[in-house]
């Protein structure tokens, strides 16, 4: 079959005439017709039903239909893959992970990224509530925290995130720096809440440490966001556990504790096997390992 003819079918199918199919494909009405008739001639079956209000598809016009569909969505694939194979990386990458470690560490690095790399065009896709799916497309690479079980996909180890006690300097000033673990005992603490899956395990580290595991410490506050327990901190409303990387957007606040190693959590570099010779995903990762390089050495 020839592909011009297939095309050509999808359109007059989609708009459901041989005059509108024309003008978005810039044909006479005719040219179209000749171009449908020698398709169901070299079939042999008739492919529209042609009446006074206009054509319908025939049952195998509906089954050509499905294939033409699947065949230029395979098409798309592979010319996206096949571009994958370029020198120069260019065109458009999306990436995802969690709206905390978006918006406060990858955010912050992108000008730099898209100042070396022009050609790209970078979509952030940042989501706490479910994971989108690399393997279905929604996404071309991810950042996760967790070890994927999909084995189509590839991973690389991009950073180890310990989290670390953290109160405002105004908190501070006002109630004095607690000197030990004991003293959490009677501070505000401020902690992720149980109505919903926590996005890291043993977030609410701070109930336990130093405790019997039965008696834990009650918060004074719980919020279902890592930002909103930074937002809390911030205020002044009493002292949480969070990361150097989302510590670090306010000079107001202030490390307490600092012998207290919390748990930690490792963040993964992710993409779909196809991707796999993505210029594009390439020089991102070479990119971030860089990055997080040079940020273990200025905290060091």
């Amino acid at each position: 079959m020839d592909w011009n003819q297939l095309r050509v079918f999808s359109i007059v199918a989609e708009v459901g005439s041989f005059t509108g199919a024309g003008k978005a494909l810039g044909l006479s009405q005719s040219a179209v017709s000749r171009q449908i008739g020698a398709l169901e001639g070299s079939l042999g079956v008739m492919l529209f039903r042609r009446h006074a209000s206009g054509i319908d598809l025939t049952e195998p016009g509906v089954e050509l239909l499905k294939a033409v569909g699947d065949m230029s969505s395979r098409l798309a694939l592979a010319t996206g893959r096949i571009n994958e194979y370029r020198e120069i990386p260019e065109g458009p990458l999306r990436i995802t992970s969690s709206l905390t470690f978006g918006s406060a560490w990858l955010s912050a690095l992108m000008n730099k990224f898209l100042e070396t790399y022009p050609e790209i065009s970078v979509s952030l896709l940042l989501v706490d509530s479910s994971e989108l799916d690399l393997a279905r497309g929604q996404a071309d690479v991810a950042v996760r925290f967790s070890r994927p079980k999909d084995l189509n996909l590839v991973l690389r180890k991009l950073m180890t995130i310990r989290y670390h006690v953290f109160a405002s300097k105004s908190y501070l000033e006002r109630n004095g720096v607690p000197k030990t673990v004991a003293d959490l005992d009677s501070l505000p603490l401020i902690v992720y809440g149980d109505e919903v899956p926590a996005p890291v395990d043993d977030i609410n580290w701070l109930l336990t440490v130093g405790r019997p595991v039965d008696d834990p410490r009650d918060p004074a506050f719980r919020v279902n966001s890592i930002h909103g327990i930074y937002r809390a901190v911030l205020s002044g409303l009493g002292v949480a556990a969070l990361p150097y990387y989302l510590s670090e957007e306010s000079s107001q606040l202030q490390e307490i504790l600092p012998d207290l190693r919390g748990p930690t959590i490792e963040a993964y570099f992710v993409y779909p096997e196809e991707l796999r010779h993505s210029k594009r995903i390439e020089v991102l990762r070479d990119f971030l390992l860089d990055e997080v390089s040079a940020y273990n050495k200025s905290i060091k």
